[in-house]
């Protein structure tokens, strides 16, 4: 579904992503981890069509747009990291601003209803005013917001930074619950045991650099990667 071969992302002159291959299969959710600054979110950015980047990124089968309202026409929608909700408008019309680019008012309202379900906290909180939500709250905000533009593709970066541990892992329970809508989910993911449990296939990024790739349920077992990420020795 995605392929993304030799890809190099600069700011000034830091070398942020050096020639990486990444391919993301239809109906799977695969991750990216590493530490702060390794070049994860660089990458989703790369992708949607936020920065400029060296390379080639290629969407079922085509060249995909580096234009990031394209990006969103083609399937692709990015769930940023530190949600970016907008905070003076309430939580029904941060799901609106989600299908701008939709003319289907049928398909619309059938995915209100499919977020609601997905999210009862936010049906609860429809009238609400976003920026009054908690970070739990938000973060859901942030992802229905994101299924409202009806992607195949779903890019999540940090979900679940600053969340508490319940939260935590509620947010990864919904993730289990998209991919079962037959959303493909790449996965960028600094709580390297949730990433791996939920995820298909992963990447480890390090200094902009792939170092290891494997199916998850290995890599979770791989002696370095628990030592660096997982916290084990």
């Amino acid at each position: 579904m995605l392929k993304v071969k030799d890809l190099n992302v600069f700011y000034g002159g830091i070398h942020a992503i050096r020639g990486i291959d990444v391919n993301v299969k239809k109906g799977e959710i695969v991750t990216i981890i590493g530490s702060n600054g390794a070049g994860k979110s660089s990458m989703l950015n790369a992708i949607s069509g936020v920065v400029k980047y060296q390379g080639q990124i290629e969407y079922n089968g085509q060249p995909l747009s580096t234009q990031a309202h394209n990006v969103v026409k083609a399937g692709i929608c990015q769930v940023p990291e530190g949600r970016i909700i907008f905070a003076n408008l309430t939580v029904h019309e941060n799901l609106k601003m989600g299908a701008y680019l939709r003319n289907d008012s049928k398909g619309v309202n059938a995915d209100f209803e499919r977020v609601y379900e997905l999210f009862p906290r936010l049906k609860e909180r429809e009238k609400q005013i976003a920026g009054t939500l908690s970070g739990g709250e938000q973060q859901m905000l942030a992802m229905g917001r994101g299924l409202m533009s009806s992607p195949e593709l779903i890019l999540l970066d940090e979900p679940s930074l600053g969340l508490a541990p319940l939260l935590i892992n509620t947010i990864f329970e919904i993730i289990r619950e998209i991919k079962s809508m037959g959303k493909t989910i790449l996965l960028v993911e600094q709580n390297a045991f949730k990433a791996l449990s939920v995820a298909d296939y992963a990447y480890v990024l390090e200094q902009g650099v792939i170092t290891s790739e494997g199916k998850a349920s290995e890599l979770i077992k791989d002696p370095k990667i628990q030592e660096a990420y997982l916290g084990k020795k």
